[in-house]
């Protein structure tokens, strides 16, 4: 695995226009991505989004065991041969991503005794395995927590009935993929139903898996003896993309139309854009490529904007997305799951927003301010990354974003579908 260092010149200030197609979801891709773990045979998946954090969940899988392969730029051919083994484990590509946290629930459907070691991703401060701990222990499956490793074993999984300590994306899908192997009805209450969780599920039941309530909070898993390979599943738009490219045109002041949003997902944050002033018009809703979920085409116009009277702050879903939080530029007031991630936005100070921190949970943001160009180092974590981008294309001037990795864990090929809107953002390789 080689990651190559780039950086982003971008000049800024220049209005954008035109249509751009929300891509394939980067959390919905990896957890299915695990879940193939689990199926014996042959996968396709299709959709797939070619970015960093798939390709580290690729070099992992074959690691231990899968043969995996690009069909074209956006499938993928998936081999299991049920012989996983994981003294191979790529630890390099595992401790570059938070979403290797999943294979504790599609392995322990397969293995009885296995380590992990501890995973990466976006530095976020604190984030605490607890629920999916908790939540694992009701079905019979033990994880213990080394300084480097995560040691899981299980000598007799049963069906159970429980509460998740906290409605979890991840440890929602590590509790369903667990369930869906152990005999029995599996009943979970408080469970997420967010749009990676509901991605995962109609993957698993296109694999044989028995599965209810998953638009609703309490999930009912009926185990199965195994599960079949799935052909041809294609991966849903990203919510978090549609809501970036939002977030893009509000702040540069482009009239764009943003092609296939997941609507079910971002109805809290346009509603909140639609009282701030912003204007927006909805095309009637159609399916997605997988027949699940309700697309809408979404054209954002120039508007002024006013700051809500209240806090903006994202809460499990259906509230708003706590990954849609930071991409509210004209207002940041709130972010209670993860401490380091509000520290991030102060960064946007020097690009001439105005960002006050209260604490390591809130800011305040006063605007609005005329954006100015700036060189910075994208911090280690995606939403602040890309928010960092989005400012730079509304400052005019010659702005520097080193170490665009971060940005490539999550967005592809964002350089070049944002230069054919109007934008000028050039990579430079290092």
């Amino acid at each position: 695995m080689l990651t190559i260092m780039s950086y982003f010149i971008v000049r800024g200030g220049k209005k954008l226009k035109g249509s751009i197609k929300v891509n394939p979801c980067k959390n919905s891709a990896v957890a299915i991505l695990c879940a193939t773990c689990m199926l014996k045979g042959t996968t396709t998946l299709s959709n797939v989004p070619n970015i960093e954090e798939v390709k580290r969940i690729i070099e992992v899988l074959t690691s231990i065991g899968l043969k995996i392969s690009w069909v074209g730029s956006h499938e993928l051919k998936i081999i299991n041969n049920g012989r996983i083994n994981l003294k191979n484990l790529n630890h390099k590509s595992f401790s570059q991503t938070r979403s290797g946290l999943l294979f504790i629930g599609a392995l322990c459907a397969i293995k009885s005794n296995f380590s992990l070691p501890k995973t990466g991703g976006c530095d976020l401060g604190t984030r605490t395995i607890n629920p999916h701990i908790l939540a694992l222990n009701y079905l019979g499956i033990k994880i213990k927590e080394t300084p480097n490793h995560l040691k899981i074993s299980q000598n007799s999984p049963q069906r159970a009935e429980f509460v998740m300590y906290e409605s979890g994306d991840t440890a929602t899908e590590n509790t369903i993929m667990a369930a869906s192997l152990i005999r029995g009805k599996t009943t979970i209450h408080f469970a997420s139903s967010n749009y990676m969780v509901q991605d995962l599920y109609y993957f698993l039941k296109n694999a044989g898996a028995k599965i209810d309530g998953i638009k609703t909070f309490k999930i009912v898993v009926e185990g199965v003896n195994k599960l079949k390979p799935v052909k041809n599943y294609p991966i849903m738009p990203d919510p978090i993309e549609a809501m970036s490219l939002i977030s893009i045109a509000i702040t540069t002041q482009s009239r764009l139309k943003i092609i296939g949003c997941p609507i079910d997902f971002l109805r809290l944050e346009l509603e909140k854009l639609r009282v701030m002033g912003q204007k927006l018009k909805l095309s009637s809703p159609y399916k997605s490529a997988n027949g699940f979920f309700d697309l809408v085409d979404i054209e954002v116009i120039p508007s002024k904007l006013t700051a809500l009277p209240d806090k903006i702050y994202g809460s499990p879903y259906p509230g708003l997305n706590m990954d849609n939080l930071p991409l509210f530029l004209p207002i940041l007031t709130h972010d209670w799951t993860y401490e380091n991630r509000a520290i991030y936005y102060t960064e946007l100070n020097r690009l001439g927003a105005n960002i006050m921190l209260l604490d390591p949970h809130r800011a305040t943001v006063t605007g609005p301010t005329e954006l100015k160009p700036a060189e910075i180092i994208c911090p280690p974590a995606l939403r602040p990354s890309i928010n960092l981008l989005t400012c730079m294309l509304a400052a005019k001037g010659k702005s520097i974003l080193r170490n665009a990795y971060p940005i490539d864990r999550g967005y592809e090929n964002i350089v070049g579908r944002l230069n054919h809107l109007g934008a000028n953002i050039r990579r430079v390789e290092e």
